[in-house]
């Protein structure tokens, strides 16, 4: 399973919001230049973030968006999860295999990619928007949570 194009943009939109944080709305286009996002693109995708309860909108001249909570509340795996839906490294493991595994039960790989998922499940769900913003502060270019 590999993160979105969209996911990251969402992630990235996000994480842009989370470092404007009480400076009021941003406006799309400013998200756009600072994560180099197509603004297109990026207004379908703040929407369905907005849906999701990530994002608020504000109307008129000083409107824009703001995060719907604060930044150590939002993980990356429930952005992940809302945008791509659940994660699965390998198609046929998970609560809803893409295709059911040729092997059946006896599949020797399955506590592999199970294990798998699991990692990577803990990675993005212990891993927020203020996580990274620490990280990108402290000018940590590879960090483990």
């Amino acid at each position: 399973m590999s993160v979105s194009l969209k996911c990251q943009y969402g992630l990235r939109a996000l994480f842009e919001l989370a470092r404007r944080t009480g400076n009021g709305p941003t406006r799309i286009q400013e998200i756009a230049e600072a994560q180099a996002i197509p603004p297109r693109f990026l207004e379908n995708i703040l929407n369905q973030l907005r849906r999701g309860g990530f994002v608020e909108s504000r109307r008129g001249k000083a409107g824009g968006f703001v995060l719907a909570r604060p930044a150590g509340q939002i993980t990356a795996l429930d952005v992940i999860r809302f945008l791509d839906g659940p994660v699965h490294p390998f198609d046929c493991e998970g609560e809803s295999p893409v295709r059911k595994c040729s092997l059946g039960p006896d599949c020797v790989f399955m506590p592999l990619w199970q294990r798998a998922r699991q990692a990577l499940e803990n990675v993005y769900g212990n891993t927020t928007l203020q996580d990274l913003l620490d990280a990108q502060t402290a000018n940590i270019p590879d960090f483990s949570i």
